[in-house]
């Protein structure tokens, strides 16, 4: 029998993709499966975009980049960082990776080991924990609740902390709730983590355009007391639909930088470059087609929260970004990955049990609004046939 590193049983996964395969296969069998799962969105990366991938292969861009990125690409981040923000980062400061999880890959693994505890919203994207585990650390979840919005509490985010933590990690606009912290909260976190210096943090801002109703997104790049301990992830595959392209980056304090580097090298050498000139392409090209599509979004969002509000035994409340609504079903009767599970195989709507982001995610299902108006209210009706059928959870 083969012997492997005990580590990587500890690895989890991220069920979305395992709905993904169910729904593909079932559709391959004839089934018409909506799928709400998956957070990706339907639009066509702007075209603008794929020519600039098609120049830089034809312009013969077939070899190796820096481990950190193309300067180029790197000096496109400090740009649109700079329009977003207001601050200024240096290109050494800004890494090129393939996606967002080798971020937070990379942000846990520096961090954890044995005997460290690392602290992670909860509900929130599963790779989180799965990652802390794997490298050993203790995983302490942050509630995040319905009754604050979705938002975290900087109040009980901060009693969580121990001379043990090494790492925090916060998302907003958040996955899988929708939800946006103000900034009041987190200007109470920053000023409370002044106590707490041994504490690094990982924001996730990955959704940082995606808000809606007025609300603003405030990275934790504007506040200048925790930049030498903090890690801005960030990328292109939501905001300019490229999901597929693997095109992520992040921003490190100098202490950091090298370490990051080195594991760039080790681990996946370089991001390709013909997708770097793209991402350049992205930043720096017309911005329409992205308005075009939080447009849309915030459409579907208020169909998504007025359907979703219909059905019985269900409530909703309104997200203030991303592209997910994170219904409560604890009225149904059903537990929330056996709804998801039957509604996939017996109405073909392939949704996320709340459970697959955390202990806290029972009771509640995450729905990707990433579909079309069309879709959604298609697969709202078939809820609504299934939840009033009087279908009840196998034991």
């Amino acid at each position: 029998m083969l012997h492997t590193v005990a580590a990587f049983d500890r690895i989890g996964e991220e069920n979305a993709f395992a709905v993904l395969a169910r729904a593909t296969l079932l559709a391959a069998q004839g089934k018409d499966v909506i799928n709400l799962g998956i957070g990706q969105p339907d639009f066509r990366t702007p075209e603008h975009i794929v020519e600039a991938a098609i120049k830089a292969l034809r312009d013969g861009h077939h070899g190796y980049t820096p481990a950190t990125g193309l300067l180029a690409t790197r000096e496109a981040v400090v740009r649109r960082t700079m329009t977003t923000t207001g601050i200024e980062v240096s290109p050494e400061n800004v890494v090129i990776l393939p996606g967002g999880k080798p971020t937070m890959y990379a942000t846990i693994v520096l961090f954890g080991e044995p005997g460290a505890e690392i602290l992670y919203p909860d509900p929130g994207f599963p790779i989180y924990r799965s990652m802390i585990e794997f490298t050993g650390a203790a995983p302490v979840p942050v509630p995040i609740r319905e009754e604050n919005g979705f938002a975290f509490s900087a109040e009980e985010t901060l009693a969580l902390i121990t001379p043990k933590t090494r790492l925090l990690i916060v998302n907003s606009p958040a996955n899988p709730t929708g939800g946006v912290t103000p900034k009041s909260e987190i200007d109470k976190l920053v000023a409370g983590l002044e106590k707490h210096p041994h504490v690094a943090v990982l924001s996730d801002e990955i959704y940082d355009v995606m808000t809606y109703d007025g609300e603003t997104h405030h990275s934790l790049l504007n506040y200048p007391e925790i930049r030498d301990r903090l890690i801005v992830l960030n990328g292109w595959s939501k905001t300019w639909a490229m999901t597929g392209w693997r095109m992520g980056w992040s921003i490190w304090p100098d202490q950091l930088y090298d370490k990051i580097r080195k594991l760039a090298v080790n681990c996946w050498s370089c991001v390709n470059a013909p997708s770097q000139y793209a991402g350049i392409a992205a930043i720096d090209g017309p911005q329409d087609e992205v308005e075009k599509m939080m447009r849309a979004f915030d459409r579907r969002r208020k169909i998504v929260v007025e359907g979703l509000n219909s059905l019985p035994g269900v409530s909703c409340i309104t997200p203030k970004g991303a592209f997910y609504a994170f219904p409560n079903i604890k009225d149904t009767g059903w537990k929330a990955k056996p709804l998801a599970s039957a509604l996939l195989e017996d109405k073909s709507v392939a949704l996320i049990g709340g459970p697959d982001f955390g202990i806290l995610g029972e009771g509640y299902l995450r729905l990707s609004y990433a579909n079309s108006e069309e879709s959604i209210l298609r697969a709202i009706d078939r809820m609504d046939d299934f939840l009033r059928s009087g279908a009840t959870q196998k034991s």
